[in-house]
């Protein structure tokens, strides 16, 4: 327990580091005896970073705001030992968590048990979308012979490097939809099998944008959809499960953003200068081109239509169907333009 334990005066990115650490998706906060008065978990975090919260804020903090959102659940949520494990599937799905701590009779953790491993289920329902069609024209001749997603990225091209991970994450079943060199992509995945996944290709007669070769995939499962030419760590099971727990028909991975504005900002009413802010520093959250969608969220995108991904965003939130951001707090990397490729480079011997 002990590498999964802090105190609530630890910050969140040492919480973090905890939950990364300890390989459960939670942290344990005990006060000076030991015993249990908090929990953060991977979806805690995430979900103070769209609150713009700070990463070096204390742990305090964070249980404060969550003892305020679940105000009809105990906190922390806990079970004593010798709970059966009928008792705790009950508990873990009234409460929509997916572990829970057992607790000593002075509150002392002595366990987390993990749903999954109560109910026998390994990975996510999910198959994915990788689109690997692109001309990758902004890399010059690194891909004048080459598709842009088969560069090779340390010892094998970076579409292998997304099927393993994929594979990693439990997701078995992938398509890539392909235009540009097809062939080469297929020549050296063929159906996958040597690779661990069953892959399926969806050949695009022309570039159908990127959502619009969701109208030619197959299936009934959610699906992850990604560009092909990303290099991320990104946790696909937390993602799987943040989708859920919001109830979400289509979640977006966001990257948290920031940029300086070299100028001094004018506020103007009429012609009369308001307010001037010299050189203000802009924060938000850019796309970071991964998607969980729903099955019926698909029907939104009409077979052979070629559709941008902000563009069925669009439709779904004219239809006022639910569309969430994911913040992305792992390594993320668009490789778009040769200096891309070579920070890609460097960063792949510590990922």
């Amino acid at each position: 327990m002990e590498a999964i334990t802090l105190h609530a005066d630890a910050t969140v990115r040492e919480a973090m580091q905890c939950i990364d650490g300890g390989l459960l998706g939670i942290a344990l906060v005990v006060d000076d005896r030991g015993a249990l008065v908090g929990t953060v978990t991977d979806g805690d975090i995430r979900r103070a970073m769209l609150a713009d919260a700070s990463l070096d804020e204390q742990v305090a903090l964070l249980l404060e705001r969550q003892a305020a959102l679940q105000e009809d659940r105990p906190m922390p949520l806990t079970a004593p030992v010798g709970t059966p494990a009928s008792e705790l599937i009950a508990l873990m799905r009234r409460y929509e968590v997916r572990q829970i701590p057992i607790v000593d009779g002075e509150r002392r953790p002595t366990d987390v048990v993990l749903l999954h491993e109560l109910i026998g289920v390994e990975g996510p329902a999910l198959r994915a979308v990788v689109m690997a069609g692109g001309l990758g024209t902004r890399l010059g001749d690194l891909t004048a012979a080459t598709p842009k997603p088969m560069l090779p990225v340390g010892d094998r091209p970076l579409l292998e490097r997304i099927v393993e991970q994929l594979r990693e994450a439990g997701i078995r079943h992938v398509n890539f939809t392909t235009h540009y060199q097809a062939e080469v992509i297929a020549a050296h995945f063929g159906d996958g099998s040597a690779h661990g996944v069953e892959i399926e290709y969806v050949s695009e007669e022309r570039p159908l944008g990127t959502a619009g070769a969701l109208g030619l995939v197959q299936g009934d499962d959610p699906i992850l959809v990604m560009n092909g030419d990303i290099l991320t760590r990104v946790d696909f099971g937390a993602m799987h499960r943040f989708h859920e727990e919001h109830r979400a028909d289509m979640t977006v991975a966001v990257r948290p953003y920031e940029a300086r504005v070299p100028y001094g900002i004018v506020e103007l009413e009429g012609s009369r200068i308001s307010a001037l802010t010299e050189k203000p520093l802009l924060r938000g959250f850019v796309n970071a081109g991964i998607y969980l969608i729903n099955p019926d969220a698909r029907t939104f995108v009409e077979p052979g239509e070629q559709l941008d991904m902000p563009q069925l965003i669009d439709r779904l939130l004219d239809a006022g169907r639910a569309v969430v951001g994911f913040p992305l707090r792992e390594y993320w990397l668009d490789i778009g333009a040769p200096a891309d490729y070579e920070q890609a480079l460097k960063d792949v011997e510590r990922l």
